[in-house]
């Protein structure tokens, strides 16, 4: 077996060591339910040294003609494009208290998947990043909205969110609620009024796209039965219903509304739903793996407390290494809708799919 080499994480499809696989590739996989300005740090800072002076030899080379595709730099620049995006997006204005609570947030870091994989969508189907860049904002500020109250005393009472203190940490819990809420209606304001050279019957898909995602239908919706299920045996498909509701819904519809914007055929959008789904769920299985296998430095959030509360996670229900070929299963399933679009432009969504199954924070 195997070790993924974390620098290719950047760069597509993983190189590999001598060493123990993350994700070990075996024959007869078990069967699963199926699936129906700035205070904020440049995203250089979240790269290792390693990652960021040591790049891999295989870098998603196509035969002769094809540039090698560096997704080191496309992260870099994406994500600080993104951020200077967000702080025009939420200036700090009356009343300070609350504008002050939603850009600690927001602002705070974090690798800036969600309007990455918008903007990636966008670019794939035809579209660009300034056409993309509204619709990114609003994804990655309900993102926020949801971590936010996701740490209250009420729901997972977190102590720490990004390596800083949580929300309600510095501002009360109060402030926190309200900031939240804020992120979430200006996230509507923002894609509906900020979005140019886009019709209107595609930005009221987009808007009703990302309205379902948070709802009770979704992100809400995984949330509660999350909630409900606390000290309950927890089955596989019950798990897959919350995680593909919780995580995978507002991932997909990050992918979804980028490629609506972008001018994407019904089929194309469908397509890339699949591929989102798919990489929506894989995320939340790494995110289980790595609660247990990190320390709370290296997640910069509390580790190892889904152990701690007895909470039902992949790993749990199928064992540690069954979790981790469940994941490359998943990435698998979610490359393969790609095929038929065009390779070269389909390599952020591959990169990002294989910087999803191998990260290590």
């Amino acid at each position: 077996m195997s070790l993924v080499n974390p620098t290719s994480l950047f760069y597509g499809a993983p190189t590999r060591s001598n060493k123990t696989s993350l994700y070990p590739t075996r024959k007869g996989q078990p069967v699963f339910p199926t699936r129906s300005s700035s205070s904020f740090p440049s995203i250089s800072a979240l790269l290792t040294k390693e990652q960021q002076s040591n790049p891999p030899e295989n870098k998603f080379e196509k035969p002769h003609l094809e540039t090698p595709f560096d997704f080191n730099s496309y992260m870099i620049e994406k994500a600080n494009l993104v951020n200077k995006a967000l702080s025009d997006a939420v200036p700090l204005k009356h009343p300070t208290k609350i504008h002050e609570s939603m850009r600690y947030s927001l602002l705070a870091g974090g690798k800036r998947v969600r309007p990455m994989l918008c903007i990636a969508a966008c670019e794939l189907v035809g579209g660009n990043e300034a056409t993309a860049m509204p619709a990114a904002c609003a994804v990655e500020m309900i993102h926020t909205m949801s971590l936010m109250h996701d740490d209250l005393p009420c729901m997972d009472n977190d102590d720490f969110r990004r390596g800083k203190p949580t929300n309600h940490k510095v501002y009360g819990e109060d402030i926190a609620i309200l900031g939240g809420d804020a992120l979430l209606s200006f996230s509507f304001e923002h894609m509906a009024t900020a979005t140019q050279g886009v019709s209107v019957d595609r930005v009221l898909r987009s808007v009703a796209e990302l309205a379902k995602c948070v709802g009770s239908e979704g992100l809400v919706a995984g949330q509660v039965v999350d909630i409900c299920s606390e000290g309950q045996n927890v089955g596989l498909d019950q798990l897959e219903f919350i995680h593909l509701h919780k995580t995978a819904a507002l991932l997909e519809a990050s992918v979804v509304i980028g490629a609506i914007m972008g001018g994407g055929s019904n089929e194309e959008v469908e397509k890339l739903r699949k591929f989102a789904r798919s990489i929506g769920l894989l995320f939340q299985v790494v995110d289980d793996i790595l609660d247990v296998t990190k320390s709370s430095e290296e997640l910069g959030k509390t580790a190892g407390k889904d152990l701690l509360t007895d909470k039902t996670t992949y790993p749990k229900l199928l064992g540690l290494e069954k979790s981790r070929e469940f994941a490359e299963k998943l990435n698998k399933e979610a490359q393969q809708q790609l095929v038929e679009f065009d390779h070269r432009k389909a390599q952020p969504l591959i990169a990002l799919a294989n910087y999803i199954a191998y990260r290590q924070n």
